[in-house]
């Protein structure tokens, strides 16, 4: 089984920036994962924002994100992290940390990652 823990959300400006953390425990070797970012909204369907390639690093963003948000890995620490900048209230939404047993490119459906955290609340006020 596969822990993984988000932290790092709270409530910021709009134009502010914030960093997510996820850290991953157990499952055996973690560059086997791909590793992604969603997000869900009040109201809204999950959406997928991120994704990297644990071994290789090879990233992929949504549109709606690209050139704001960034994910990275830092593999000996076993974490996950998405840096967000230019925060819009468009932003305000849980982002979960997900993990799939599954190959390059991501899919952006939610139910083909296997493992997920409790999630981080995002607000940007106006």
């Amino acid at each position: 089984q596969v822990q993984l823990v988000e932290s790092g959300g709270g409530l910021v400006q709009t134009g502010g920036s914030l960093r997510l953390s996820c850290a991953a425990s157990g499952g055996g070797r973690f560059s086997t994962y791909l590793m992604a970012w969603f997000r869900q909204a009040p109201g809204k369907e999950r959406e997928f924002v991120a994704a990297i390639d644990w071994n290789k690093g090879t990233t992929r963003h949504a549109d709606s994100v690209k050139g704001r948000f960034t994910i990275a890995r830092d593999n000996p620490k076993n974490t996950v992290y998405l840096q967000m900048n230019s925060l819009t209230q468009d932003d305000t939404a849980v982002y979960h940390c997900a993990a799939g047993r599954t190959t390059w490119p991501p899919s952006s459906i939610s139910s083909m990652y296997d493992y997920w955290g409790q999630g981080a609340q995002v607000t940007v006020a106006s």
